[in-house]
């Protein structure tokens, strides 16, 4: 017999999560959020009993999910230990990725115990949350006599999982926020550089994605260094000052980025094979140079 499930939090993971896993055959026993609207969505999608607060939810479950954001986790946990609703045996679960299972302590103050399991997966929306959750990586990180009951629900959500200790967890997340969150940021600097070029911004979004998506279906397939191409793989120094030149005249707010970001890639281009140290060394020199140059005027 699955586990009972209770979920503190009907945003857009909260939500995903309760409609995957009932669908498995978890007996989703309750839901609250603050937004009468949000727990609303979740009981018309799935059924379950709405209740008025996050105490009842946890009394009515075995695994009580906690997917507020994270400056609220901290908050829901004292109210729900406030009401003596964390009981021995229960599985508390947050699915924060700067967190540790540690901001879920009071539970463990009843005998439950606290874990967290965070999906490395950027969700956007509902039904892009529900899509994306199948055939993700999920950390897992908390009380070993719950590890057991994380790998179940990784199974069951369709993804594939890590265990990660707790003091790692802040490098954890900052590589995932570079590696999503700045993905976006580095898209926005592509189209601002288009844009100065005379392409309007929405076409500079549209002409980028191919680029974009067979970047990452080359890292997929090949890797990383080999996937890198451009000017910096090949040693085209006379581009790489082009750009620069071009840019300290259209883009100067843009040119210090590009010159930290190229300092970062010249190495890759050396442990690619595709360039050899003279010629990373001179890359980087115009880097540092460029760098040097924005010092001495900020």
């Amino acid at each position: 017999m699955k586990q009972r499930i209770g979920i503190i939090g009907a945003g857009v993971v909260g939500t995903a999560v309760g409609v995957i896993l009932n669908a498995k055959g978890y007996e989703i026993t309750g839901v609250y959020d603050h937004k009468t609207e949000s727990t609303q969505k979740l009981v018309e999608r799935i059924g379950c009993p709405a209740h008025l607060d996050p105490c009842q939810v946890s009394r009515s479950a075995d695994i009580v999910f906690i997917t507020t954001n994270d400056t609220a986790i901290q908050e829901v946990v004292e109210i729900v230990a406030a009401g003596g609703a964390f009981r021995a045996g229960q599985t508390v679960v947050h699915m924060s990725g700067a967190e540790t299972a540690d901001i879920l302590g009071r539970a463990r103050e009843f005998g439950a115990r606290a874990l967290s399991v965070h999906p490395l997966q950027s969700f956007a929306n509902l039904d892009g949350a529900q899509e994306n959750l199948a055939g993700s990586v999920f950390s897992i990180e908390g009380d070993e006599e719950a590890r057991a009951t994380g790998e179940a629900i990784v199974e069951a959500l369709g993804g594939q999982y890590f265990f990660i200790a707790k003091d790692a967890k802040p490098l954890y997340h900052a590589g995932a926020c570079v590696a999503s969150n700045y993905l976006v940021t580095l898209l926005d600097l592509g189209i601002k550089l288009l844009a100065e070029a005379g392409i309007p911004e929405d076409r500079a979004g549209q002409a980028l994605m191919p680029l974009v998506n067979g970047t990452l279906r080359n890292i997929g397939k090949i890797g990383i260094p080999a996937a890198l191409t451009g000017p910096i793989a090949r040693g085209d120094i006379a581009t790489v000052n082009k750009h620069l030149d071009r840019m300290r005249q259209m883009a100067p707010e843009l040119v210090q980025l590009y010159a930290v970001l190229g300092l970062y890639t010249a190495p890759l281009a050396e442990a690619k094979g595709s360039i050899r140290g003279p010629i990373r060394e001179e890359l980087e020199e115009i880097f540092r140079r460029e760098l040097g140059r924005g010092a001495t005027t900020s």
